[in-house]
């Protein structure tokens, strides 16, 4: 059985760690600082086996249902661009069509995923909106890998995040997100909350915008 008191939160780093949940398959631990739920390293799987399950997703531009899927952050995160906006897509897996659609509407991409398009040195420019679409379940270290990613927004910046949420432990229990292996950071709104709050003393205050059930848009002001 994990101990969760040597487990540090990988968002937060505090290392006040409680239990939460646990099934055939792996624990749950959770941060009561930041309320993260994560799953602990040494139940995550090896990159080759991760890329595995990546590898058997067949996401394409030209499929509606996608784009109906992704125009759940597309539209309002659009809504909020000046045109000609750049932006960078995060995760865009295989095929990459988020990033398609705002080309379409006039923006520019760069894409980054650390399987299917692993140039690095897009990671050192500016950017105007960064989008991680069912991404940041994926992070085995969300703390320092959206701290990096904020860090690329100008001010003014957006970062739209597409994740299903955590509600409560009965929920979690029965949740189908918690089966697909690949998937060990769970956000719940309060962790959106402490984002903004950790950001906030950082020299530019962030804003948190909730949209339905599985899209926040976080703005650098």
């Amino acid at each position: 059985m994990i101990q969760p008191q040597f487990h540090p939160c990988p968002l937060c780093h505090s290392v006040d760690i409680v239990a939460y949940h646990a099934d055939k398959a792996r624990e749950y631990l959770n941060c009561p600082v930041c309320a993260l739920v994560f799953v602990p390293a040494a139940q995550h799987l090896s990159r080759a086996d991760e890329k595995a399950q990546y590898d058997q997703h067949d996401n394409r531009p030209d499929d509606p249902g996608y784009r109906r899927f992704l125009s759940r952050l597309y539209e309002p995160l659009n809504q909020r661009l000046k045109p000609g906006s750049r932006g960078l897509d995060v995760g865009c897996g295989p095929g990459p069509t988020l990033s398609v659609m705002f080309e379409e509407a006039g923006h520019h991409v760069a894409l980054y995923d650390p399987y299917y398009a692993p140039d690095q040195s897009v990671l050192a420019a500016a950017y105007d909106f960064i989008t991680l679409t069912e991404v940041v379940e994926h992070m085995s270290a969300p703390g320092r890998e959206l701290d990096r990613l904020w860090s690329l927004l100008v001010p003014g910046g957006q970062l739209g995040i597409m994740t299903k949420r955590v509600r409560d432990r009965a929920a979690f229990a029965t949740w189908h997100y918690i089966t697909d292996p690949t998937h060990i950071s769970f956000f719940s709104e309060t962790t959106f909350q402490w984002l903004v709050e950790h950001w906030s003393p950082a020299g530019s205050t962030a804003t948190l915008t909730v949209i339905g059930n599985d899209v926040v848009i976080i703005a650098k002001s």
